[in-house]
């Protein structure tokens, strides 16, 4: 432990932490381009469903590239303990780096039609492959580079990227929002963004390309001690499975939901939900992530002194704890109208319970359902104008309404109407529908004088920083659960089932919960189970290796 004591960050240590981190910064800027341009991505590229769906559609894309991140995982881990770290995450950040630039290029729904959507969402799924062997190789690196008792803190700048890339897409969004203007961006300056990230990946490449093999690694094969069959060793050995469970369920799936509730959902919550202008959030999310980041560092030293498990497992119980009030903090000062207005007038859909044809889920798996009964009608409208009600039940038969406090408007069936009438109608009713919300103090969008800056940011920094302390020692925790020889496969797939499965279908879940439900906090839901569980199976499985000797 004196070694490690005296050990200093040197020049070789400087490039190992740096190539790693810059190129894995680039292969998430990369991928959050998407995320952070869902409601772009929705106009452009899903344009033939109705709003709602359309929205569900392009956060589904979005899931998709998280949806294949285990099997990437799995492909590139392989490689990666056959091959060699270096080499295999040049081909993943390669490959990210060509699908992203794709996306620049691509023309839209109106142009090509269902072609569009399609090439779409194979990009998404290319860069979901190369993601999910990116993280593990990065990871590995790093930590094999490390010395005993600075693996935390080493790892830790890993665990900065994904933050990091994020915060470098919003200020190139917003950049590019400002030299080209809100209607040019919506046309196509939002492709600048995906076509610059090929000038990022030429500068990843060539940093990276300095980088020679982990010392680990390149012992274990100097010894002749490598896996043959990293893929069997690693998932049909019940020792290392039962290994790669309990790092699943009691580590990275609460990390995940916390990840994504503290930086994406925040974001869609912020826009779609509170309809906050979409630079300003960008501009608020961007500032949360600012001031938290330093904190990845943080929770990755701290981690080297107590251990990873009890700082990764708070910062799970306390996002739990304190996940509504958060939310609900965050509706009163970004748009304190929509607030008061679900105080004073609160909005409720009375319907017929027994008959679901009337009342449907607000979700479409076709992405051509049109919603023309009383009761879908109603419901379709409040998620998209993101009013919360409550569902109450009526007499059999009966026509839908919406209450908006002692205001009663009724709705319609249009089912049995042509649909040029049916259209018609439905917007003279939404016309209606949109007055009376208003005038009960409900606005169509939030006033941006109005929100609460500071307020909007420092609850967002404590989502943040709970994300900092379930991801600052991950990778550490993570890599010392396993054996060298197959330690690039077993760790990357617990990881990006838990980030690909569990946190990358959040957004999609949780906005389909508030609109099945009506009450714009209740996708919550998701993400405060999934971390309670994690807390209670890494509390009881998880045995903390801060001290573990990486190359036995």
């Amino acid at each position: 432990m004196t070694e490690a004591a005296e050990h200093t960050v040197d020049r070789s240590d400087r490039l190992v932490i740096l190539a790693s981190s810059v190129g894995t910064v680039i292969e998430w800027y990369d991928f959050y381009l998407y995320g952070s341009l869902a409601a772009i991505i929705t106009a452009q590229f899903f344009s033939g469903v109705n709003e709602t769906t359309g929205f569900i559609f392009a956060l589904m894309a979005f899931a998709a590239g998280f949806a294949v991140r285990p099997f990437g995982a799995i492909f590139f881990g392989r490689l990666g303990d056959l091959w060699g770290r270096k080499n295999t995450f040049l081909v993943t950040m390669l490959l990210m780096g060509l699908s992203t630039f794709v996306v620049g290029l691509l023309p839209s729904y109106a142009a090509i039609g269902v072609a569009a959507p399609a090439i779409l969402i194979a990009m998404r799924l290319m860069q979901g492959l190369a993601l999910g062997g990116e993280y593990g190789g990065a990871a590995t690196y790093v930590a094999e580079h490390a010395p005993p008792g600075k693996r935390g803190f080493y790892t830790s700048f890993i665990q900065i990227t994904a933050t990091a890339g994020l915060m470098l897409s919003l200020l190139v969004i917003l950049g590019v929002r400002t030299a080209v203007g809100e209607e040019a961006f919506k046309d196509w300056g939002w492709r600048i963004p995906f076509l610059v990230s090929i000038l990022l990946l030429g500068v990843s490449l060539w940093i990276r390309l300095k980088l020679a093999e982990s010392p680990a690694f390149a012992r274990m094969k100097a010894e002749g001690k490598g896996s043959k069959t990293p893929l069997k060793d690693s998932f049909a050995k019940w020792p290392n499975l039962k290994l790669v469970l309990i790092a699943l369920v009691g580590l990275t799936a609460g990390q995940a939901v916390v990840w994504y509730t503290g930086q994406f959902y925040a974001l869609f919550f912020l826009e779609k939900t509170l309809k906050v202008d979409g630079p300003l959030a960008n501009i608020l999310i961007a500032t949360a992530l600012l001031l938290a980041t330093p904190f990845f560092v943080f929770w990755g030293w701290l981690s080297d002194k107590v251990g990873r498990k009890p700082i990764i497992l708070a910062g799970c119980l306390l996002a739990a704890l304190t996940y509504f009030p958060l939310f609900h903090a965050l509706t009163q000062a970004a748009n304190p109208q929509l607030a008061a207005a679900t105080a004073t007038a609160p909005v409720s859909v009375h319907a017929d319970p027994a008959d679901p044809a009337d009342c449907a889920l607000q979700f479409d798996p076709v992405g051509k359902t049109v919603f023309d009964s009383s009761c879908d009608l109603a419901k379709s409208y409040l998620a998209k104008a993101g009013v919360t009600y409550v569902n109450v039940a009526a007499p059999t038969g009966s026509t839908a309404e919406v209450r908006i406090g002692d205001v009663a408007v009724p709705s319609f069936d249009g089912a049995a109407l042509p649909r040029p009438d049916f259209t018609a109608r439905k917007t003279e009713w939404e016309a209606g529908l949109g007055k009376a919300l208003a005038s009960a103090g409900y606005p169509a969008k939030a006033d941006s004088a109005l929100v609460n800056r500071p307020m909007v940011v420092g609850v967002l920094f404590l989502l943040v920083l709970y994300v900092t302390m379930v991801y600052g020692p991950i990778a550490a925790a993570l890599v010392e659960m396993f054996p060298t020889n197959i330690r690039y496969t077993s760790m990357s797939l617990p990881y990006h089932i838990g980030n690909g499965w569990f946190g990358g279908f959040l957004p999609t879940t949780a906005f389909a919960m508030v609109a099945a439900t009506g009450n714009i906090y209740y996708g919550l839901w998701y993400p405060v189970v999934v971390a309670l569980v994690t807390v209670v199976v890494g509390a009881l499985f998880i045995r903390d290796r801060k001290d573990v000797d990486l190359h036995a």
